[in-house]
C-alpha cells in the first residue's frame, strides 16, 4: 500500500510519537537520554523546528513541535533517528534499527488541543504508573514547562504565553493543569489522531448523522480543557 501523506502546515504543532522496534526499549541506561535530547536540538535547529514538549519513555518517545517548513517535521525525525540509532548501536554493541517503521503524527491547530497535548505528554510517566507526579519524572519537560527549570531547548508554544502575563503566572496557571488527570475522551481523541495521522477536532468518517460521541472533544472556540 502507498504511504499516507502527512498531514504538515508550517507553523502550526504537531503532536509525534516514535515507538521502539516491537515495542521494546530505545533507552538502555540514563545515559541514553541526554543524547537523544542533544540530537533533538541540534536537528530542531538545522530543520527549522520548535520543541515546546517532551517526554522519553523507555520504549517510546512523545514530542509537541512546530515546523517552520513543510518537510521540517520529517527531516527532523530522520536524522534525529538514524544519529541516535548509529550511537546507541556502538555504545551498546547492537546492529539493527530501534524504531517501529515510521513516526506517527497528528497537526495541533489550536490553543486548546496544544494545552491538551503539553498535559498528555508530560503525564504519560504518571500514566504508566512509573511516578506519582509529572515532575517526579527526569526525562520530560515538566520541571522547565511548570517550574522554570532551565532547559535550552524549549519554545514555548502561544497557548502557554496566553496563560499568564509573566512567568510565573504562567507556570503557576500550568501546573494548575496538572491537579486533575486529563479526561478518558481527550487521551482517546489524541491517541486516535495521533495513529491515524488526521488533524486533532476532526471527527471520524461515519454513514449517517454524526454521533455526539464522535464530534471534536473541543471545538474552535471552546474553553481551554481543565
Amino acid at each position: 500500500m502507498p504511504r499516507v501523506a502527512r498531514l504538515v502546515v508550517p507553523d502550526v504543532a504537531v503532536h509525534v510519537i516514535q515507538r521502539g522496534n516491537n515495542r521494546l526499549p530505545c533507552f538502555f541506561r540514563p545515559a541514553d537520554y541526554p543524547i537523544y535530547l542533544r540530537y533533538l536540538g541540534e536537528y530542531a535547529r538545522k530543520h527549522g523546528c520548535l520543541i515546546h514538549t517532551y517526554c522519553l519513555m523507555t520504549n517510546h518517545v512523545h514530542l509537541l513541535i512546530t515546523p517552520r517548513r513543510p518537510d521540517a517535521c520529517a527531516l527532523l525525525m530522520k536524522h534525529l533517528g538514524q544519529c541516535y540509532v548509529q550511537t546507541i548501536n556502538m555504545a551498546h554493541g547492537r546492529t539493527g534499527t530501534l524504531w517501529e517503521g515510521r513516526f506517527k503524527s497528528c497537526l495541533v491547530p489550536t490553543d486548546q488541543y496544544a494545552l491538551a497535548c503539553y498535559r498528555y505528554i508530560e503525564s504519560n510517566p504518571v500514566r504508566a504508573g512509573m511516578v506519582a507526579h509529572p515532575g517526579h519524572y527526569p526525562w520530560s519537560s515538566f520541571m522547565a514547562n511548570g517550574m522554570g527549570q532551565e532547559d535550552n531547548l524549549l519554545a514555548p508554544h502561544p497557548a502557554i504565553e496566553a496563560l499568564g502575563h509573566d512567568p510565573e503566572a504562567r507556570r503557576t496557571a500550568y501546573r494548575r493543569l496538572f491537579e486533575a488527570p486529563l479526561e478518558a475522551a481527550c487521551i482517546e481523541e489524541i491517541r486516535k489522531a495521533t495513529r491515524n495521522g488526521y488533524r486533532l477536532g476532526t471527527p471520524p468518517k461515519r454513514r449517517g448523522p454524526l454521533a455526539k460521541r464522535d464530534r471534536p472533544l473541543f471545538s474552535e472556540m471552546g474553553s481551554v480543557p481543565k
